[in-house]
C-alpha cells in the first residue's frame, strides 16, 4: 500500500480550503433534504454560535482590515440562516401537527419559554426586534457603510500622494511604500465590499418577516385542510411553532447586523479595540461624570423617586470621577519628574578640573528637542524619528553621492517644551514648534474645504497647514490635505535643511574617502589627479560648487576624468566646476525633466545676454559692474516668466551662454529659489529646446 498518498491524501482534508465546499454542501443540503429534528437543533444551535463568535471577534479587532473577510462572511452566515429557514419551514409544516416538540427543541423552547407559549406576545417580541434589526441597527449600519466607500475611495489619491512624499523624504523604503499602497488599496476594497454586504443584512431581515407570515399562513391552512384539525388547535401550533422558527432565525441576524454595524462605525487604528476605545474616550473626562452624578443625586432626593437606586449610582459616578482625576494628576507627575531631574543635574557642582575633554567638539549636525518631544526620539516610548533620521540620511546619501554626518540628538530644556531646534556646525538653521499629540494637515495648494484646528506653517516648505486630531485624518485627506505625523514634520524639515546645505556637510574628509573609493576600481585615474594634476583643495571647492547648485556627485568618474583633463589648463574651482557641469550634462537634465525629450526653457535677449557679457569682463565674476536698475528689471521678468511656467505644469529653466551662468546662477540662488540655470553645452544632443519665453533688456 502507498502510505505516501495516503499521506499527502490526509493533508489535504485536513487543510481549511475544505471549509467552503463543505458549508456549501451542508447548505445545499438543507435546501434539498428534509432534516431530523434533532439535526436541525444542532444547526440552529450552531448558527446562533457562529453569530455570537462574529460578534465577538468584531468587538476585540482592532481596525476594520484585521477582519478583512468580514463581507465574506456575512454572505455565508446570511445564507447559512436562509438555508435554516427553509428546512425549519419544510419540517414545521410536514410534522407540525404531532405537537411542539415536532420540529425540534430549539423552536419548541423559543416558542414556549421565550414568549410564555402566547403567540400574541410572541408576535410583539418579533415584531419588536424586526423594528430594532431592521429600522434602526441595519439601515444606520448600511448607510455608514455607503459614505464610509465613498470618503475611502475620495481619500485614496490624498493618501497615495502621502506615501509618495514619505517615500521621497526616506522616511520609507520601497517595501514599506508597498505595503503601504496595498494597504491603501484593501481598504477602498473593503469598504466597497462592506456597502454591498449590508444589502445582505437588510434583505435577510426582510426575508425573516415574510418567511414568518407565509409559515402562519401555510401551517394554518395545512392544519385546518390536511390534518383536520381545529382553526384554533391549527393557531396554537402552528403559529407558535412559527413565532419560534422567526425569533431563533432573528436573534442571529440582529448580532449579525450589530457586528456590521460596529465594523462600520469605529474610527481610527490606534492599536485599540472597540471596548478599550469606548472605555477611554467616554470616561476619560470626570467633569462628565461628575456633573452626571449631580444630577442623579438631585433627581434621587426627589419625594416620590426610588431614592436609594438614585443616590447609589450617582455615588457610584462620583466616586469614578474622583479616582479618573487622581489618575490624571498622578500621570501629570510623572511627565513633569523627567525635566526636574534635568534640571537638578545640569545644577550639580562640579567635582574635577577643567580639561581639554570638557571641550565638547561642534556637531556637524544636530538636533535639540523640548522635553515634551522626547518621546519621539525615545525608543523605549515607541518613538520612530530616530528610524526615520536614518532613512533620511540614507536615501540623501544615496542621491548626493557622498556619506551625510550622523545626526547628533540631545534635549535642551532652554527650548520651549514643543520646540525643536536644528543646526549645522554648531549654528541654527531652522527651528519651530509642532504638537507631538497631534497630525498635520498640509495644505498642497488645491484643497475641498477647511479644517477645525491651529492654523501653522510647513517648517520644511512653508506651505499653510493645520494641527489636526488624529481622529481628522482621513476626513483631512478626503478634502485634498496631505496629513503627516509629527515625526514626520521633523523628518522632512531635517532632510530639506540637509538637501539645502549638503555643500557645507562636505569637506576633506569626505573628498577623501570618495576618492579611495574609486582608487578601488580606477587607482591610476585618482592617482594622476591628486596630486599630480590638482591639489585637494581645488577638488573640495568643485564638489562643493557642484552640490551647491543641487548637482549630484554620485558618478564621481566622469567628474574625475574631466578635472584629469581640464586641469592641465586651469586651476580654477569656477572654471573647472563648467566643465564638470557640462560632462555631467544627461544627469543635470534627467533631475529637472526625467525622461522627456522636449525641455522647455526660458532665455534671455541676445542683447541683454551681450551686454551681461561685457560687464562681467569689465567687473569680473562678482557682477559690481551691472547696473542695479537691469538687475531689478532682470529680477522681476525672470519672476514672471518662472511663475508663467509653473502655472502650466512645467519646471522652469534659464538657459544662458556658460561665461554668465555661474553669475546668474548665484544672482537667483537666493531670491529665486526653484530656477534652474543652465549652460547652452550642458544639453545632451538627444535633447530638443523650447524655448517659451525671452527676457529682454527693459528700457
Amino acid at each position: 500500500m502507498d502510505f505516501t498518498k495516503l499521506k499527502a491524501a490526509l493533508a489535504v482534508l485536513s487543510k481549511a480550503e475544505l471549509g467552503a465546499p463543505l458549508v456549501i454542501v451542508m447548505v445545499l443540503a438543507m435546501l434539498i433534504l428534509p432534516l431530523p429534528a434533532f439535526v436541525l437543533d444542532l444547526f440552529f444551535t450552531f448558527n446562533i454560535a457562529f453569530s455570537l463568535i462574529i460578534l465577538l471577534v468584531v468587538v476585540y479587532t482592532l481596525k476594520p482590515l484585521e477582519f478583512a473577510s468580514f463581507p465574506t462572511v456575512i454572505l455565508l452566515a446570511t445564507i447559512l440562516r436562509l438555508a435554516l429557514n427553509v428546512a425549519s419551514t419544510r419540517i414545521v409544516l410536514i410534522e407540525g401537527h404531532k405537537g411542539g416538540d415536532a420540529a425540534g427543541k430549539v423552536i419548541e423552547a423559543f416558542g414556549a419559554f421565550v414568549i410564555g407559549g402566547n403567540f400574541a406576545v410572541g408576535l410583539v417580541v418579533f415584531a419588536i426586534l424586526i423594528i430594532i434589526n431592521f429600522m434602526v441597527v441595519t439601515k444606520g449600519a448600511g448607510r455608514i457603510a455607503e459614505v464610509g466607500a465613498r470618503f475611502t475611495l475620495d481619500a485614496m489619491p490624498g493618501k497615495q500622494m502621502a506615501i509618495d512624499a514619505d517615500l521621497n523624504a526616506g522616511l520609507l523604503t520601497q517595501d514599506e511604500a508597498r505595503e503601504r499602497r496595498a494597504e491603501v488599496a484593501t481598504e477602498a476594497d473593503f469598504y466597497g465590499s462592506m456597502d454591498g454586504a449590508s444589502k445582505f443584512v437588510r434583505g435577510d431581515a426582510i426575508a425573516g418577516i415574510i418567511i414568518l407570515f407565509v409559515n402562519m399562513i401555510g401551517g394554518l391552512a395545512i392544519g385546518v385542510l390536511q390534518h383536520d384539525l381545529s382553526f384554533a388547535d391549527a393557531g396554537k401550533i402552528y403559529v407558535l411553532l412559527s413565532i419560534g422558527d422567526g425569533l431563533v432565525a432573528q436573534i442571529p441576524s440582529l448580532l449579525l447586523s450589530v457586528a456590521s454595524a460596529l465594523v462600520v462605525t469605529k474610527v481610527g487604528s490606534s492599536g485599540e479595540n472597540i471596548g478599550q476605545q469606548v472605555t477611554a474616550q467616554l470616561f476619560a473626562n470626570p467633569k462628565a461624570l461628575t456633573v452626571t452624578a449631580a444630577v442623579i443625586g438631585a433627581l434621587g432626593i426627589i419625594p416620590g423617586m426610588p431614592n436609594m437606586v438614585f443616590i447609589i449610582l450617582a455615588s457610584v459616578l462620583a466616586g469614578s470621577a474622583y479616582l479618573i482625576e487622581k489618575r490624571h494628576k498622578e500621570a501629570e507627575l510623572v511627565a513633569i519628574d523627567y525635566p526636574q531631574e534635568q534640571i537638578q543635574n545640569l545644577a550639580a557642582p562640579e567635582t574635577k578640573e577643567l580639561g581639554w575633554d570638557d571641550v565638547m567638539p561642534v556637531d556637524v549636525v544636530g538636533l535639540e528637542v523640548g522635553y515634551r518631544l522626547i518621546p519621539l526620539v525615545d525608543k523605549n516610548q515607541g518613538g520612530q524619528l530616530m528610524v526615520r533620521i536614518k532613512g533620511v540620511r540614507k536615501k540623501l546619501s544615496q542621491e548626493l553621492g557622498f556619506l551625510i554626518p550622523s545626526v547628533h540628538i540631545r534635549d535642551n530644556l532652554d527650548l520651549s517644551p514643543t520646540a525643536y531646534r536644528i543646526s549645522l556646525m554648531g549654528v541654527t538653521v531652522g527651528e519651530a514648534e509642532i504638537m507631538p499629540d497631534m497630525d498635520m494637515a498640509i495644505n498642497p495648494g488645491r484643497v475641498f474645504g477647511t479644517l477645525k484646528g491651529n492654523a501653522c506653517k510647513d517648517p520644511a516648505f512653508g506651505l499653510d497647514a493645520v494641527w489636526i486630531e488624529p481622529n481628522q485624518k482621513d476626513h483631512a485627506q478626503t478634502l485634498g490635505y496631505t496629513v503627516v505625523d509629527p515625526g514626520t514634520v521633523v523628518a522632512t524639515h531635517l532632510s530639506h535643511l540637509l538637501q539645502s546645505h549638503a555643500h557645507e556637510l562636505f569637506g576633506y574628509e569626505e573628498a577623501h574617502k570618495i576618492l579611495d573609493n574609486l582608487a578601488k576600481s580606477a587607482p591610476k585615474l585618482v592617482e594622476d589627479l591628486v596630486p599630480k594634476t590638482l591639489p585637494l583643495g581645488v577638488v573640495v571647492k568643485v564638489l562643493q560648487n557642484l552640490l551647491q547648485e543641487h548637482v549630484p556627485i554620485r558618478d564621481m568618474r566622469s567628474i574625475v576624468e574631466t578635472l584629469a583633463e581640464y586641469g592641465l589648463r586651469s586651476q580654477d574651482p569656477d572654471i573647472l566646476t563648467s566643465a564638470v557641469r557640462a560632462a555631467l550634462g544627461r544627469l543635470i537634465i534627467h533631475e529637472i525633466s526625467g525622461m522627456q525629450n522636449e525641455l522647455p526653457v526660458i532665455t534671455l535677449d541676445h542683447e541683454l545676454e551681450q551686454l551681461l557679457h561685457k560687464s562681467l569682463q569689465t567687473a569680473g565674476e562678482s557682477g559690481v559692474g551691472v547696473e542695479p536698475g537691469l538687475a531689478e528689471q532682470m529680477h522681476t521678468s525672470l519672476q514672471e516668466s518662472m511663475q508663467k511656467m509653473e502655472m502650466e505644469g512645467q519646471t522652469a529653466v534659464l538657459l544662458v551662454s556658460s561665461y554668465i551662468r555661474p553669475w546668474l546662477s548665484r544672482f537667483v540662488r537666493h531670491s529665486i529659489p526653484g530656477l534652474h540655470v543652465l549652460a547652452y553645452n550642458e544639453i545632451p544632443a538627444d535633447r530638443q529646446i523650447k524655448v517659451v519665453s525671452t527676457v529682454g533688456r527693459r528700457t
